[in-house]
């Protein structure tokens, strides 16, 4: 148990700087450069999503990156990119919150699920063939 809650802890850190790095994307694309929300926010995950695997291999569950792990990777984030991408709809559509800070309140509703899923995909051994 002391294990799962030390890359938890790890975990959110990371979150927090993929966080940073996606909402940095999302900012540029969205406020800079005038772009849609929807796109921008797509756009800054798929960056944020490249790093995150990285840092994740290495920081949150020390295990070497491959390139089936690479792979199977989005499968960790079909949850936290649905869930995200809903909150973000409903929060600016319907609540009429501000798309500046729409992202930032769609994160804290996707981590829990994000993490177990991203923590089955990346401890687990490839087999052999």
């Amino acid at each position: 148990m002391r294990r799962t809650s030390q890359e938890f802890i790890r975990f959110v850190i990371i979150g927090g700087i993929n966080t940073f790095n996606y909402y940095a994307v999302y900012l540029l694309l969205h406020m800079l450069l005038g772009w849609l929300y929807m796109p921008s926010h797509v756009i800054a995950f798929l960056v944020s999503f490249i790093i995150s695997f990285f840092l994740n291999s290495y920081f949150t569950f020390k295990v070497k990156p491959t390139l089936a792990k690479f792979l199977k990777f989005p499968l960790s984030q079909v949850v936290n990119f649905t869930v995200s991408s809903l909150f973000m709809y409903v929060f600016i559509e319907y609540f009429q919150i501000n798309s500046m800070i729409t992202p930032i309140l769609a994160v804290f509703v996707a981590l829990p699920a994000t993490f177990v899923v991203t923590s089955k995909i990346m401890k687990k051994e490839s087999v052999s063939a």
